[in-house]
């Protein structure tokens, strides 16, 4: 029988071995002593080993059976936890009590998902790390749909790098669907459509952050557009481009200012950092309409386009 208020902890994990150490030692450490479960994609490193020795569940899956959010509905199905954190490998938290933080507002009943505040890993880029400032404040804050005029389309931000989940209230929206990427905005945006509120913990930290060179910066937002796109289509729910263009807007011209004021020889850079981003989105949100061999070139997700869940047949 599950103790009140249980808590889950699942990482999904590729070739994570020089990730665990950093990602799980604070997350076991936990005074809250969460199921911590690694949903592994068939590694050829010694994850799983290394993952079992440190005191975490474990389950494989096939590679080409991995999918954003069909596997992280495996793994919260499979812990039927009260409560489910979704993190990433290389998310690092700061503390171990990140994660009291982070479900705090989910035990309060104030609202029914919680994400954690990201800051960059040390030695990252300015272009790794302004988003992380821009994206993720000092101070927390919770919104619901009434906030939509205010934030446009970051009303429903979220990240499953760290992100705790009322398990009932995905269940109230049928859980994670099987989605190319973003399957936190989605299941974020069903939420507060049904009335639930989202809560940004700014005092749960983590460290996250990549590297992108442009062509990585254009495939990611492909992919970012074309999830989109379909979600639309098929949902009919409350992302809207107008809003996406406004954000992305306010992001950018932050990024210039930032620039201007600290580092203007980047400038020219930037301008191009940000077209990859721009034209990756645009591109994508027409993507349903090109070939699949189109696609999946534009694509950063490959695996996608061969596995179960590609509705993309063209």
């Amino acid at each position: 029988m599950k103790q009140k208020n249980s808590i889950g902890v699942v990482i999904p994990t590729h070739n994570a071995h020089n990730h665990l150490k950093r990602c799980l030692t604070p997350v076991l450490a936990s005074l809250l002593k969460p199921r911590v479960l690694v949903i592994d994609s068939s590694s050829k490193d010694d994850t799983i080993k290394l993952a079992q020795q440190m005191g975490a569940e474990t389950l494989v899956i096939p590679q080409e059976e991995f999918n954003h959010g069909a596997t992280r509905e495996l793994a919260r199905k499979h812990l039927n936890t009260d409560i489910v954190v979704m993190m990433t490998q290389d998310a690092y938290p700061q503390s171990s009590d990140f994660l009291q933080y982070l479900v705090a507002p989910l035990l309060e009943g104030t609202a029914a998902v919680s994400y954690a505040r990201q800051i960059p890993h040390e030695g990252a880029d300015f272009f790794e790390a302004f988003p992380r400032q821009f994206n993720y404040p000092e101070k927390s804050h919770i919104r619901g749909i009434e906030d939509l005029e205010t934030y446009g389309s970051y009303t429903f931000f979220c990240s499953d790098s760290c992100a705790a989940w009322i398990n009932s209230a995905l269940d109230e929206i049928g859980g994670f669907s099987p989605a190319l990427v973003s399957e936190e905005h989605f299941a974020a945006t069903r939420l507060l459509e049904k009335g639930h509120r989202i809560a940004y913990v700014a005092e749960a930290i983590v460290h996250h952050s990549h590297h992108y060179s442009l062509l990585q910066e254009f495939k990611r937002y492909f992919d970012v557009g074309y999830a989109r796109r379909l979600y639309i289509k098929e949902k009919e729910l409350f992302f809207r481009n107008s809003q996406d263009k406004k954000y992305g807007s306010r992001l950018a011209k932050a990024m210039l200012e930032e620039l201007i004021r600290k580092k203007p020889l980047a400038i020219p850079y930037a301008i191009f950092h940000l077209a990859a981003k721009y034209l990756g989105y645009k591109v994508g949100t027409i993507g349903t309409k090109l070939s699949l061999r189109i696609v999946r070139l534009l694509s950063g997700q490959d695996y996608y386009w061969s596995s179960i869940y590609n509705t993309h047949k063209k």
